[in-house]
């Protein structure tokens, strides 16, 4: 008989609700999801699902074993928040002073949750076994290494990984399903600027590294224009800047960072090579010094063609629910290393509600998304992975 997997989901709605409305008025920062993990680890401890703890530090593994023999499918969800003070008015709103989950962590935490459950129903006729991994420190770009370094791909190894992002960019109902680069890779940087500090209305006897950084920050924007192939997709930004402590001192330093985008690694070294040679060019030029730092950068994240396929084959059978589209985008994810060493896919799911005005961008103090996206991706994502076990709708 064929498992509705759709309804079984829908079942689950009040109680994806409210788990994800409880993450989200408890949201933890990078490597301080202990009270997340916690939950999580419960959970799939009561699902009498075989699990880990302290992976990569607050990073929890749970697997799932079928009545029988088969592949292994990672699934990865992520589960920390952001730096950022919540503007919305909801019951639910984040009881943390300045900490909110405004990218939808909390979503899809609470999604792989309902996944777990919704497949231990069918544990017999799965053959094979899930590997649920919850993920911390996605938003620093480290969790997915810190897990892998502990032995997350490894015990079992994976034959497929899988994993989605709700993205406020399409509505609910839309899912995009790309073939190759769907999200960018990053970069980041920062710059610190020393001049020689003085007097406000005498000048001329510094070096302003404020006028310097500014000139350096306008021609930064240059190297997107003038030093990559328009063919090429690039973006950079500088997102913070820091100098000075009153309007009539000229300081001694000014510091800055941003990051960059791209989807071609080829490009990557031509970015920080630019960058540094701007800084350190424009700052000479001024009687000032640049120091140009980078830190960690993640890879794009590039789906297999056949498991986006495998997964458009599936969806295709749930009518008009689903609105497939192909739309890469310039964010990007660290899941992209859990992807590299087997076929994957990454799927981006609409979750806005522009009637609702749930649609703010992500990392916005007002980020809300639609509810109803949780059954709908625990349904779909629940169905894709049943077929590779050979219990397909």
């Amino acid at each position: 008989m064929a498992i509705d997997y759709m309804a079984e989901a829908d079942a689950l709605r009040d109680e994806l609700i409210d788990r994800r409305r409880d993450f989200h008025r408890h949201p933890e920062l990078a490597y301080q999801e202990h009270r997340t993990a916690g939950i999580v680890a419960d959970e799939l401890n009561n699902l009498g699902l075989e699990v880990q703890t302290g992976v990569g530090k607050t990073g929890v593994i749970g697997i799932l074993e079928g009545a029988n023999d088969g592949p292994t499918i990672l699934y990865r969800a992520d589960m920390d928040a952001l730096p950022i003070q919540e503007e919305n008015q909801a019951e639910y709103v984040s009881q943390a002073a300045g900490v909110m989950h405004a990218c939808g962590h909390d979503g899809h935490t609470a999604i792989a949750l309902g996944i777990a459950k919704l497949l231990t129903n069918h544990r017999e006729q799965l053959g094979g076994r899930v590997k649920f991994v919850f993920q911390p420190a996605e938003e620093v770009g480290s969790g997915a290494s810190s897990m892998i370094d502990d032995g997350a791909l490894e015990s079992p190894a994976p034959d497929r990984t899988l994993g989605i992002h709700l993205w406020n960019d399409l509505e609910v109902g839309t899912v995009s399903v790309v073939d190759g680069p769907t999200m960018s890779g990053a970069g980041v940087f920062e710059i610190t600027v020393t001049g020689k500090g003085g007097h406000g209305a005498m000048p001329h006897q510094t070096a302003d590294p404020i006028v310097c950084s500014a000139q350096i920050i306008v021609a930064l924007q240059s190297i997107v224009s003038r030093n990559i192939d328009p063919l090429d997709t690039v973006v950079l930004t500088i997102g913070e800047l820091h100098g000075g402590s009153a309007r009539n001192i000229i300081p001694q330093t000014v510091s800055f960072s941003g990051s960059f985008r791209l989807f071609r690694e080829e490009t990557r070294d031509t970015i920080k090579s630019r960058i540094h040679d701007i800084a350190t060019g424009v700052a000479g030029g001024m009687a000032c010094r640049a120091d140009v730092n980078f830190g960690l950068g993640i890879g794009a994240i590039v789906n297999d063609v056949e498991v986006a396929a495998h997964a458009r084959s599936v969806f295709s059978g749930f009518g008009d629910t689903i609105d497939v589209v192909r739309q890469p985008w310039m964010a990007s994810e660290d899941v992209g290393l859990f992807m590299q060493r087997n076929p994957s896919a990454y799927l981006l799911v609409g979750s806005a509600n522009h009637q609702r005005e749930l649609d703010f961008p992500h990392h916005h103090p007002r980020f809300d998304f639609d509810e109803d996206v949780l059954p709908l991706s625990v349904g779909m994502m629940s169905a894709v992975i049943a077929d590779y076990l050979g219990a397909g709708a």
